[in-house]
């Protein structure tokens, strides 16, 4: 599925992503551009990366994820 139409990222994207080391979503959108143009994707995107890290991580356990500056105040 399409997650970002303005980059033409893709969940299948995301989730090679992280089976290659990627770890927080800061570096993420520094990979693939997600969630940087329009942020209409930003939900989306953090859904299948959350989705996508829990799966790669030992026994399923998610890895927390980092926030942007904007989003944790």
């Amino acid at each position: 599925m399409i997650v970002c139409v303005c980059r033409r990222v893709s969940d299948r994207d995301i989730e090679r992503e992280v089976r290659a080391g990627c770890c927080c979503f800061d570096a993420l959108q520094d990979e693939l551009g997600v969630a940087r143009s329009c942020g209409a994707c930003a939900d989306c995107a953090r859904a299948v990366f959350a989705r996508a890290i829990g799966s790669a991580a030992p026994g399923g356990v998610a890895v927390p994820m980092a926030r942007p500056l904007a989003a944790a105040l």
